[in-house]
């Protein structure tokens, strides 16, 4: 059904179209051609918009779109889909085509080529075209016109064999790329005169960067700030991502942001997505450099990507190594390249346990908390209570998995809004999946509370431990038992009124411990905990420090717009997800209903009674009279309300939601939301991790140490770059001591040696130095009354 007035019917193979009870389009199940005519004349008359077209057909609106404009062109004959291979697509792999070039390069005819990749002559014919003697280079802006490069022959010494084939010989070093005019689709590697070869031609070869996994490629451009000839290489399917080229400039915006670089390099994101997500087509925007992209804006607090247009793709290109950054089109386009794949889970585990390994430490207590994402769209998904503004709506619910620090390690995303203690069990088995036998202790609030949950968690082997808020009643305790208890835990000093005991639920079966700590208002605040060797105030002390949990979600929300979406599209929801019957539902508020009617005429009833023996009049007489009519509506009534309770207990209890569900059932889609919080977890773990090395030079870590990073991130710095390192001098900060803290983070950052991913090139960061004037006012400029151009201070 595409709306009130219009249906799609179905009759064996027919196809109608009914708008009105008049049958319009007609064709057969299979007819390509006849659907898009039929979807095209739904759209175009009016009588169902392209949402709705979409959604019936199955389809997105922007195919709809396709087909209008292409009917709206050529007919009903523009609707045919051509046969064969798509335009624009590769027809062979990139290394077989860069094997072809290096064959041809050295000489080989295209027979000898054929035999040797075990093909045929014609399909060679069609990559290379035919034999020219001259390979002219195609002028394109940004390159060095050069005179023509002649290919030498090389003479076979024995013919190629089909069972054997013989290795190629070896080919001297590239120097010069050129493009055939007769044949642009190939890009020859020729082999240049060793006589008239010059240093300022040579490309050398780049090592691969050690520090990320990343292979380092070089551009045969020669200006930074014009990558024509990458691009042109991209357009004709030839470079799967633009190698990072450096321009030497001065004050480049937001350059700060490479601070960032050492930590995400470390938390491995390069390295297993490159092996995770390989080429994501020949681009010059590739999958390295989009991840990159997308790490940098979490960090420069560019929101979405239409904040994009706000921000000049220059000076972000300089940035990156790229003549001019991605914009709002290019990101989207990309973001969706990368969620196609399906990967985004696979690489939030691969980065969760090269975590651990790394802070293995911090892995034992796992803080466990939901968040809740509302949803302000159109479509029908399930809703949940939205704890921040205390309404039920529709919403999306993640579970994310923090170490003690409070820095996430996972997030999942529940299937219908789980509950917490729904959710628990299937949390533990990936945090055993990541920690191995280590016991673990799990810290969350009072949404998992589950006596016969905590059973089985305890039973588990290897187990977990528990720590949460006792939820429910329970009886207060004297304030006279109450203790000062003091500790000093993670460099914290901490102090709490505590009283200690053991408690048993299920009948004895689940014996636990709970601390309780009085507040200064005298309020008692009940933890129910595993953990009998712990003392008693780091139980208090781990139990509440579970809201730095709360805090990264605020931070998340105001810093990186965690609940923002980052797409509109849905995918198909579990049809056997049972829910609450709503039908049951309604006939407890009838039954309720009912009841203050029957209590309501039985007070009637009541009430003539009292009043008969009040009058004067005969009482029994009078009371017969009043009660007659209340009587038989109080028995109607009490009849309505036995059949409404014998029909509440028939009613089940649950059902599946596609027998109540109106529509499809859908779900928001989770890849590309997935994909864009690891991009926000990586973000803010690089910011947890350069806090560390910043915390024993600034003192105010604690309370402004973000703050700081957000001024680095976007403070300007000088690029100077080399044949072996990228020298980054940082500008000075909005006061000395933070710049002097800065300076101290870059000696640290400089020990990493880490490479810029891409590249063979070492980042080097430094500060620059202090300007005269703050060397000669170290404290506050003293006050003159009036200014001098002849003083020396006021120059």
């Amino acid at each position: 059904m595409f709306n009130a007035r219009c249906t799609l019917r179905s009759v064996g193979e027919q196809r109608a179209i009914v708008v009105s009870g008049v049958s319009m389009p007609l064709y057969r199940a299979g007819d390509a051609v006849g659907e898009a005519h039929a979807m095209v004349t739904l759209a175009e008359s009016g009588y169902a918009t392209q949402a709705q077209v979409g959604r019936v057909f199955g389809c997105s609106v922007r195919t709809v779109r396709r087909l209008a404009k292409r009917y709206e062109e050529g007919g009903v004959a523009a609707l045919v889909t051509c046969s064969g291979w798509r335009k624009g697509r590769r027809r062979m792999p990139v290394k077989r085509q860069q094997e072809i070039e290096r064959l041809k390069a050295v000489g080989l005819s295209n027979r000898a080529v054929a035999r040797h990749l075990n093909v045929t002559e014609n399909a060679i014919r069609k990559q290379v075209g035919p034999v020219q003697g001259v390979a002219q280079q195609l002028s394109l802006p940004g390159t060095t016109s050069a005179p023509p490069v002649i290919a030498k022959p090389v003479e076979l010494v024995e013919p190629v064999q089909h069972s054997a084939p013989a290795p190629a010989p070896p080919i001297a070093k590239p120097v010069e790329t050129a493009l055939p005019l007769a044949e642009p689709c190939c890009v020859p590697v020729l082999e240049a005169p060793a006589v008239d070869a010059t240093p300022s031609t040579v490309v050398e070869p780049i090592a691969p960067s050690e520090g990320d996994g990343i292979p380092a490629v070089t551009s045969p451009d020669r200006d930074p700030r014009d990558r024509s000839f990458d691009r042109a290489m991209a357009h004709l399917g030839l470079l799967d991502d633009a190698a990072p080229f450096f321009a030497d400039a001065d004050g480049v915006p937001g350059a700060g942001v490479l601070c960032a670089l050492p930590p995400l390099v470390n938390s491995g994101v390069f390295r297993i997505s490159g092996k995770l997500y390989g080429s994501i087509g020949p681009a010059f925007y590739g999958q390295r450099t989009t991840l990159l992209v997308l790490l940098f804006m979490a960090l420069w607090r560019i929101k979405r990507p239409e904040n994009l247009k706000e921000r000049d793709p220059a000076s972000l290109g300089l940035v990156l190594g790229l003549d001019r950054a991605p914009e709002v089109k290019t990101v989207r386009r990309k973001l969706t390249r990368l969620a196609a794949h399906h990967k985004a889970e696979e690489l939030g585990k691969k980065l969760a346990s090269l975590r651990v390994e790394q802070r293995g430490a911090m892995m034992g207590f796992l803080y466990v908390d939901g968040h809740v994402r509302a949803y302000h769209g159109k479509r029908d998904i399930p809703k949940t209570h939205v704890a921040r503004i205390r309404l039920a709506m529709p919403a999306t619910t993640d579970y994310w998995v923090g170490d003690s620090g409070g820095d996430p390690l996972f997030v999942l995303t529940a299937e219908a809004n789980a509950s917490l203690s729904q959710m628990l069990l299937v949390i533990l088995a990936e945090v055993r999946a990541l920690v191995g036998d280590r016991r673990v202790t799990i810290v969350f609030d009072r949404g998992g509370w589950n006596l016969e949950l905590f059973k089985k968690i305890l039973d588990l082997r290897p187990g977990f431990d528990i720590l949460t808020y006792r939820k429910g009643t329970s009886p207060l305790i004297d304030e006279k038992l109450f203790s000062t208890h003091r500790a000093v835990i993670d460099g914290r000093r901490v102090e709490y009124q505590l009283h200690d005991q053991t408690v048993t639920f299920l009948d004895g079966k689940l014996i636990l411990r709970q601390v309780t700590r009085l507040s200064a208002n005298g309020h008692q605040t009940q933890i129910i905990t595993s953990r009998f060797d712990l003392p008693a105030a780091e139980v208090a002390y781990r139990m509440f420090e579970r809201w730095v949990q709360e805090n990264f979600f605020k931070y998340q929300r105001e810093e990186f717009a965690l609940d923002a979406l980052s797409d509109y599209q849905v995918e198909p929801g579990d049809p056997t997800r049972t829910v609450p019957n709503p039908k049951r539902r309604e006939l407890a508020k009838q039954i309720k209903a009912e009841r203050q009617e029957v209590k309501k005429l039985e007070q009637s009833l009541g009430a003539a009674l009292v009043e008969s023996f009040d009058s004067s009049g005969p009482a029994l007489s009078m009371f017969a009279d009043a009660s007659k009519k209340i009587d038989t509506e109080l028995a109607a009534a009490r009849q309505k309300l036995a059949l409404l309770r014998a029909e509440q207990k028939q009613t089940p209890e649950r059902v599946e939601i596609q027998d109540i569900s109106q529509g499809a059932v859908i779900k928001l889609a989770t890849e590309r939301k997935h994909l864009t919080n690891l991009i926000k977890l990586l973000a803010y773990q690089a910011e947890s991790d350069l806090l560390a090395l910043l915390a024993p030079c600034y003192r105010r870590t604690d309370d402004e140490g973000r703050t700081l990073l957000h001024e680095l991130f976007a403070a300007r710095a000088d690029l100077h770059p080399s044949t072996s390192e990228l020298r980054v001098v940082l500008h000075t900060l909005s006061s000395p001591h933070r710049t002097a803290a800065v300076a101290s983070l870059c000696e640290a950052l400089n020990d990493t040696a880490t490479r810029f991913p891409g590249s063979n090139l070492t980042l080097r960061f430094e500060v620059a130095p202090l300007p005269p004037t703050c060397l000669a006012f170290p404290g506050p400029r003293p006050a003159v009354e009036a200014a001098d151009p002849d003083r020396p201070d006021m120059k």
